[in-house]
């Protein structure tokens, strides 16, 4: 057996639950609650792996795609054995594209798909005894550029000062509240962290083409460097062209894109600067390796997306490192007990950088007596 090959013995879901204080906030929504759906992987020599799935939406998604691991890919993964974890999910995604088509459930498959691929990985690399992102790149860094995200519409200097404390030295403001909202929340942050300090602003597909370039006309002073989806996600190329071309701030998408297809039509079109595939809700290591590449190679940023638990944001930082270039690591501001207890140790930040450490594979455990008390009963 080589080191990436697989023999996969046993593969379980784990569900957590935790009810929030304050209410995370987006244009399209409110997130009473956060979930996190884990996957480990055991092979038949007892070695052992952990995945992440995007669990987010809909507010029982966890559960909903716990049940397709267990009863619907586990199954699957275990019929026959594996060279590598991107032969399982080329496997896996085969084997299911019916039963998507059946459904009309393409986004759950992906995902329940990449926290099973990330866990396949994390068991590799933990095998062979190097870091997940010296395996998949041998000179890979083991710290990446970091900015704080999700930055709510209240009280957003005070959280950028306390995530400024922490080490961050970028920051991502949610936007798409409201003209006075939005600029008033903008200046806020510009007076707590100065004129230097790096901002973003994320309008969550809020606006359309004409709202969309008059909000960024009248932010572009406080000299955001992007703004990631103004529009929706399946916008024609040709309007987000149009975008771009009248919009004095650079555009970042990607969250809400899936499949090589999708990224590279995303490519072609030349509007974006920044692009930011989400590990956990589309493609794991396997998929958003190439796409990664494919960015870095067209000399475009590759900024992962990322919001959820420790596992998926510990991925995100070992896959930016292996692939390389000008990128940022995402890493959500609100308080979220499942996000360091699900990695343990957690990742270290000092002076703007997400540092990976040395241990094998994802170098991190969840931390299960911790998260008993969170555990989601389906």
């Amino acid at each position: 057996m080589t080191s990436h090959a697989l023999r996969i013995a046993r593969i379980d879901a784990f569900t957590w639950r935790v009810p929030l204080d304050e209410p995370v906030r987006n244009s399209f929504g409110t997130m009473r609650s956060r979930a996190a759906l884990a996957v480990r992987i055991e092979d038949a020599d007892g070695a052992h792996g952990w995945g992440e799935v995007f669990s987010n939406w809909p507010p029982d998604g966890a559960e909903h795609r716990a049940c397709l691991i267990e009863e619907v890919l586990a199954p699957l993964a275990m019929e026959r054995d594996h060279a590598s974890p991107r032969e399982l999910f080329d496997f896996l995604g085969a084997r299911t594209r019916v039963l998507v088509l059946q459904t009309d459930e393409p986004g759950p498959f992906a995902q329940a798909i990449a926290g099973i691929d990330i866990a396949a990985w994390d068991l590799v690399a933990r095998r062979a005894g190097l870091p997940l992102a010296r395996l998949l790149n041998p000179s890979a860094p083991m710290q990446v550029p970091a900015y704080a995200s999700g930055i709510n519409p209240t009280r957003p200097g005070r959280v950028a000062l306390e995530q400024r404390a922490l080490g961050f030295r970028a920051f991502k403001l949610k936007v798409g509240f409201g003209e006075a909202r939005d600029v008033g929340n903008l200046q806020e942050l510009r007076d707590a962290l100065g004129e230097d300090a790096t901002l973003m602003i994320d309008a969550n597909q809020a606006w359309d083409l004409e709202s969309g370039i008059a909000m960024a006309n009248r932010l572009a002073g406080f000299r955001p460097i992007w703004l990631e989806e103004p529009l929706r996600a399946d916008t024609w190329p040709q309007t987000w062209r149009t975008f771009a071309e009248r919009s004095p701030i650079p555009l970042a998408a990607g969250e809400n894109m899936r499949g090589q297809t999708e990224f590279s039509a995303a490519l072609a079109t030349g509007a974006f600067r920044f692009l930011q595939p989400d590990v956990i809700k589309w493609g794991g290591i396997s998929g958003c390796f190439d796409v990664g590449a494919s960015i870095v190679t067209s000399g475009l940023a590759y900024c992962p997306h990322y919001l959820g638990g420790g596992i998926g944001l510990t991925a995100s930082a070992h896959l930016l490192a292996a692939v390389g270039g000008s990128g940022m690591l995402e890493v959500d501001s609100n308080p979220n007990p499942l996000r360091e207890a699900l990695a343990q140790p957690f990742g270290r930040i000092a002076e703007g950088h997400w540092h990976l450490g040395e241990a094998p594979g994802l170098g991190i455990e969840p931390d299960l007596p911790a998260l008993a008390r969170y555990r989601s009963q389906r």
